[in-house]
């Protein structure tokens, strides 16, 4: 996918040009600074751009501590990793040892799938049960199945930590029941979530998922906020007595998503007042800019062997982003477009992205599309003059 070049349409270009500049030009003189003081009652915590991540706020959040079940976030990217590359399957069924049963079923007091011994489970329900309602069952279940024990599947997990970035991490579980060796940071933990976020978005859909329901016991979805706080979807919560009431949060507004991480809160209602209060601290920070409605056109592009030479790209949805007043001194727009464009182009085609950047990072991202068809030309003339262009101007 190469930067949409626009020499071909000024007017175009034009817009795309005074949409940069409108972002820049959106600077309130008398804008509080973003350093605005904000304490917290998390004993670690961190807030994260999820497309960028740069880091909004943080304290201590490079302290190795206990993650309870939110290292499961990284229980689980392994096993996404290993469905992606093909040496699994959601349809995969892996059966609740007995061992799964007492230490992370119903025997445990702990969080579970009530799943009994000697069932054979899909892996995709498996899944769901751990995303959802945190099923230490499930968890171990996982483990066994694809490592042979859990303690096998831990030194699996360590080095597929390190392979995607996380350099402090240690487990020994796959749960993120208490050990002294099993550690984490609160930005490795943010970290691990904008890694879920950004390269298994089919996957993450699983943290929203309300309730779960397994041998008739019906539970519903132990983040406090979804449902609850506008554009929240995930991810993970966390508990034990060392590491208290915890959190991995995640949400969406206009095109912005933040990534926060409070830890050590006393109590379930001071997490989920805790996750708020950093949230909407982060969210005020942007202001909206609306750049294209949906369907506007956004940039046009090269089309070859058709019956036109140009395609208009629309956008899918409305472009608005969530800027600081800071990063729009700095944004610019980027059409990235998959070319060269081929006739025959179907319409409603997706075919690239236009991308928010401030400075070298891309802070949001939406979809392009085609904005109606354009048929192969039929005529030897005209796939020859094509051709001819093509190799002269390239794609």
């Amino acid at each position: 996918m190469a930067a949409c070049e626009m020499k071909a349409d000024g007017r175009i270009l034009r817009r795309i040009v005074v949409a940069a500049l409108v972002l820049a030009a959106l600077v309130t003189p008398g804008a509080r600074a973003w350093a605005e003081a904000f304490t917290t009652k998390a004993r670690n915590a961190i807030l994260m751009d999820a497309e960028s991540g740069k880091v909004f706020f943080e304290k201590k959040a490079d302290d190795l501590i206990p993650p309870a079940s939110m290292s499961k976030i990284v229980t689980l990217l392994l096993v996404y990793d290993l469905i992606r590359k093909g040496k699994l399957s959601k349809d995969d069924e892996f059966e609740i040892s007995t061992n799964a049963w007492r230490r992370g079923g119903a025997p445990s007091g702990g969080s579970t799938m009530f799943a009994k011994p000697g069932e054979r489970i899909r892996l995709g329900t498996l899944l769901t049960a751990v995303a959802s309602i945190s099923a230490n069952d499930a968890a171990i279940a996982i483990a066994e199945g694809i490592a042979g024990s859990e303690e096998a599947y831990a030194e699996m997990l360590n080095r597929f930590a390190r392979r995607i970035g996380l350099t402090k991490s240690h487990f020994v579980n796959a749960t993120g029941l208490p050990d002294p060796k099993h550690r984490m940071t609160a930005r490795e933990l943010a970290e691990a979530a904008r890694y879920l976020i950004r390269n298994f978005p089919e996957f993450y859909k699983l943290y929203s998922v309300r309730e779960f329901e397994w041998n008739g016991i019906k539970q519903r979805n132990r983040n406090p906020l979804l449902g609850r706080y506008p554009g929240a979807d995930g991810v993970k919560t966390g508990y034990t007595r060392a590491a208290g009431y915890s959190l991995v949060a995640s949400a969406k507004r206009d095109g912005r998503r933040l990534i926060a991480v409070i830890t050590g809160l006393k109590s379930r209602r001071a997490r989920a007042e805790e996750a708020r209060k950093i949230l909407d601290w982060g969210f005020r920070r942007f202001r909206p800019v609306r750049l294209f409605k949906a369907g506007e056109e956004v940039t046009r592009v090269r089309v070859w062997g058709g019956m036109r030479d140009f395609m208009p790209l629309v956008a899918e949805e409305e472009v608005m982003v969530r800027l600081t007043d800071d990063e729009r001194k700095q944004a610019r727009l980027q059409a990235r477009v998959k070319t060269p464009l081929v006739a025959p182009v179907r319409a409603g085609q997706r075919v690239g992205t236009l991308e928010v950047r401030v400075g070298a990072k891309v802070v949001a991202r939406f979809p392009l599309r085609t904005a109606d068809a354009v048929a192969e030309d039929a005529s030897m003339w005209g796939r020859a003059l094509d051709t001819v262009k093509a190799w002269v101007f390239g794609g």
